[in-house]
């Protein structure tokens, strides 16, 4: 394979091609379905699906066979067949959906406001992840162009992934005869550590939450007549939250949120505390004087990686501060997101949480914890040589620098599945969501070097998949010796 010319093809192709349609898919507000509960009468998922589609039918790669398959009262999804040679499969997989538009965007960005800044595409899905399925065509494309051969790929792309891909299955049962038992999976919806080589995701934590309310009025009355008399729900609420947090240290406090880390894990944060440096937490937007919660960085990157953490990510029943009188409010509630490790069953975690919360309400209070979602997490099996040679080689060649690994505090639900469902496959989980980027949160970005390098890299290794697949060493690498799983059948075993 002529790697120059490869890089060259690619690059062009992202320039030409990719970059002008990642900008017209910006401008499509096709929130997930959590955030918009009439996206199928709004019809934007609808149009980002279509832009998605007319492009990849353009694609001059011989074979390539593209289905929208759409079953009754779920996201759709595109569905890609390109043949290839020998016996085995690769699955390439992205999402669609996006998330919701957040404010503190910069005076001249927005969520569905496209702009192109030196490398960086700003604007909400373009990094994640709507540039997946370009990367992972371009890819394939440009073994086509250099007569490379490889293997028969399927390409999936959902539109619920950012609301806990609770379609997906549905589809993965309904295509299952279509999609075959794949050797290789490839997922290109995860982040990477800096946008200076290749970060391979070897593990991502689950995720559970929902909303909290305590109630303690059928309506609000005068704060200088009922304080003292009357609870108030905030100072309940809090009081709640701190059997669950720490408020002092952000620690989760009960132990049955909480796994074994693997040896192999407890050693690749070393190494990646080591590499990363201070950059564990200097990509974040701190407030001058702010901190990290410790100064320890292989600490830190255990916190995001295999320890669970909580988050308030919204709040009811607090008017805005301008209109905010002296009111004792009958209730406030809360939306909380759970990250849990990843070898920890998120839906017994998810019920852990609710008989925490619920139980024993101070003064009889009305508390409630409606579960939302729960997603478990993933570690992945050991890397097969061919694997651990292929990303290592193809992070020097097209990043110049060797490859590296870390966890990732995110959640891609479908990797769990692909785990359970195919256990003898290998994983390729990398992707574009380096610093700053900001995914999820205002002036998100793409950095359009790494969309190349990525699929460069991933040109490579679906490349050596197909030298590796004839020689039998793609299958029978099953779990790895780091899954040392503490609650996988339960909350706490």
């Amino acid at each position: 394979m002529d790697t120059k010319a490869l890089d060259t093809f690619v690059g062009a192709l992202w320039d030409d091609e990719i970059v002008p349609q990642l900008t017209e898919y910006i401008r499509i507000p096709n929130k997930s379905p959590m955030f918009d509960a009439d996206w199928a009468k709004h019809g934007y998922m609808d149009q980002a699906v279509a832009l998605l589609e007319k492009w990849a039918r353009t694609q001059p790669i011989p074979g390539l066979q593209l289905e929208v398959v759409r079953l009754p009262g779920r996201t759709p999804l595109i569905f890609i067949e390109i043949p290839g040679q020998g016996e085995d499969t690769v699955l390439l997989y992205g999402h669609l959906d996006k998330q919701p538009e957040m404010t503190g965007w910069a005076a001249h960005l927005g969520p569905w406001q496209p702009v192109l800044e030196g490398d960086r595409l700003y604007g909400r899905g373009g990094a994640d992840d709507g540039y997946a399925m370009f990367g992972a065509l371009a890819a394939i494309r440009a073994l086509h162009e250099q007569g490379v051969p490889y293997a028969r790929c399927v390409v999936m792309i959902e539109a619920c992934e950012e609301s806990g891909s609770y379609d997906l299955p549905y589809y993965v049962d309904h295509l299952a005869a279509r999609i075959g038992k794949p050797s290789l999976i490839v997922c290109l919806d995860s982040g990477c550590g800096n946008y200076d080589q290749l970060w391979l995701t070897t593990s991502l934590r689950g995720l559970t939450g929902g909303n909290l309310v305590v109630k303690v009025l059928e309506e609000g009355v005068h704060s200088g007549d009922a304080s003292g008399i009357v609870a108030s729900s905030f100072r309940i609420l809090r009081r709640i939250l701190s059997r669950l947090e720490d408020e002092s240290s952000g620690r989760i406090v009960p132990q049955e949120l909480y796994v074994d880390v693997p040896e192999a894990r407890l050693a690749q944060a070393r190494r990646t505390a080591q590499v990363l440096g201070n950059a564990v937490y200097d990509k974040f937007p701190f407030v001058a004087g702010m901190q990290p919660v410790l100064a320890d960085t292989t600490e830190l990157v255990l916190n995001r990686t295999w320890r669970p953490a909580l988050s308030v990510t919204g709040i009811g029943g607090m008017p805005a501060l301008d209109s905010a009188g002296n009111v004792l409010r009958p209730y406030t509630a809360v939306k909380l997101s759970l990250r849990v490790p990843p070898t920890l069953n998120a839906k017994a975690g998810g019920e852990f949480v609710k008989r925490l919360l619920e139980a024993d309400p101070p003064y009889g209070a009305q508390v409630s914890f409606e579960l939302e979602k729960a997603g478990s997490g993933w570690d992945s099996p050991a890397l097969a040589p061919w694997l651990e040679h292929s990303v290592e080689q193809a992070s020097r060649t097209y990043f110049g620098m060797p490859v590296a690994y870390n966890g990732e505090g995110g959640s891609i639900p479908f990797m769990g599945m692909l785990g359970e469902k195919y256990p003898g496959a290998q994983f390729l989980i990398t992707g574009v969501l380096g610093p700053h980027s900001n995914a999820h949160g205002p002036n998100e970005f793409l950095h359009i070097p790494t969309g190349k390098r990525v699929s460069l890299c991933v040109a490579q290794v679906v490349a050596d998949h197909f030298v590796a697949s004839g020689k039998g060493l793609t299958r029978g690498v099953a779990a790895s010796a780091a899954h040392t799983v503490k609650g996988e059948d339960g909350c706490c075993g």
